[in-house]
């Protein structure tokens, strides 16, 4: 039975898409490695923030199936990968599941298919790794089958904008390419945007989280020497807002978390210098920066506590709040897991609260969580938030620790209160 899109990949990328499909009448496959991912999906468990498993119940109801089999591949008219894009060990990106997702295509790709991919890369990854795989085959692109780059844009936990109204970027491998990877966006996505190629789409993903990371870069850099020259940098902010034009609030915080801004830079930074041979500085600089915050934020926890002639080493540290975002489970590239790092390093006796999470797992056993908030704060030497999720009342929770480090700028100003 052919089915209008396969989706590979059913993650925060692949399984939205596969929401906003089906909801517009298209049949829907999903294609993951993952037994387990599959078995809960079709189970009617969701495991990503954005679908609660009602709405996830809504589409098996539609007809949507997951599956580990490669079948649902061949039977499709178009393939969409959406798979995880992380860092490699020499700083570049990690294309093993792109590569992998690849290979099962070409292992089922027919003739008139259209393959899109949709996970962040260095730009010419679509032209140089993605189409020599597919047509190994003997099937051509442009000519045989249609190929495009479509950079996902999904922000987990935003319930303003999702897959169907943030507007969709489109390159093809040829002007045809274009017009049949817009055309199948167009069913379901509200705007489409076409880019003049594959590279130029790559290059706009990056080129919006390069500019978000630097600009988180340039307020944690500011951060530092406000603290020093007792300038209350969230008040200036504030300030600066009030501008109708020429400027856009950017805030400071313990690092930078998620599947991009830790990420995605790297890569167009890489490929500079893979490439041209030369650094992409302003980049380099951000992710020097940025990277520095944890263990900046664990300097002025123990500023905080030698005020009152206590120890880190030793001290009862509360962490609130350990995803990347607030509202959400999601944990990728948290900052909160090098801070804990520092602060177990030098010593300190660490606890964890975050209502999204019941077993920090990027920190081993390490952390315990603890259950009664009320009890932990009174019990702490220090409180630090690092992350604000939306059922944490700042203020009262400040009020009650004898000492509460803000590293998101979130406390009014009162008696045993900093912020970053």
């Amino acid at each position: 039975m052919a089915v209008d899109v396969t989706v590979i990949g059913l993650g925060y990328v692949g399984l939205p898409l596969v929401q906003e499909a089906t909801r517009a009448g298209l049949t829907v496959r999903g294609f993951d490695i993952s037994e387990r991912v599959v078995a809960g999906l079709n189970g009617g468990t969701s495991h990503i923030d954005d679908i609660d498993d009602a709405e996830l119940r809504e589409l098996l109801d539609a007809g949507f199936e997951a599956s580990t089999s490669e079948d649902v591949i061949r039977d499709a008219e178009t393939v969409v990968i959406c798979v995880p894009t992380p860092l490699g060990e020499d700083g570049g990106p990690d294309l093993g599941a792109v590569e992998g997702a690849v290979a099962a295509i070409a292992r089922n790709l027919t003739a008139g298919t259209l393959v899109i991919l949709e996970s962040t890369t260095y730009p010419g990854t679509t032209d140089e790794v993605v189409r020599p795989i597919l047509e190994a085959g003997g099937l051509t692109a442009g000519t045989d089958f249609h190929l495009a780059f479509s950079p996902e844009r999904i922000d987990p936990g935003n319930a303003q904008f999702g897959a169907k109204n943030t507007p969709k970027v489109v390159g093809g491998f040829t002007p045809a390419c274009g017009d049949r990877a817009a055309a199948f966006y167009g069913r379901f996505v509200d705007t489409v945007v076409r880019a003049k190629g594959t590279r130029e789409a790559e290059t706009a993903k990056l080129l919006e989280n390069t500019y978000r990371h630097i600009n988180i870069a340039l307020v944690n850099e500011m951060a530092r020497f406000c603290h020093d020259l007792d300038i209350d940098l969230w008040d200036v902010i504030d300030a600066a807002a009030t501008k109708p034009f020429g400027f856009q609030a950017f805030y400071p915080g313990p690092g930078v978390g998620g599947h991009c801004i830790p990420i995605d830079p790297n890569y167009l930074s890489y490929n500079v210098r893979a490439k041209l041979g030369y650094p992409f500085r302003f980049v380099e600089l951000a992710q020097e920066i940025n990277s520095t915050m944890p263990a900046y934020v664990v300097s002025r926890a123990q500023d905080i506590l030698n005020e009152d002639g206590k120890a880190l080493r030793g001290a009862r540290v509360l962490l609130l709040g350990v995803t990347y975002k607030p509202n959400i489970a999601d944990q990728r590239e948290s900052p909160a897991v090098p801070v804990a790092k520092h602060m177990l390093d030098k010593g300190a006796d660490l606890v964890f609260h975050d209502p999204h999470v019941q077993t920090w797992t990027a920190v081993g056993d390490r952390v315990p969580r603890v259950d009664d908030l009320d009890a932990a704060i009174a019990d702490a030497d220090l409180v630090v938030l690092l992350q604000n999720h939306r059922s944490y009342d700042v203020d009262a929770l400040a009020a009650k620790a004898s000492r509460f480090f803000d590293t998101r700028g979130k406390a009014a100003d009162g008696d045993g209160v900093h912020r970053l």
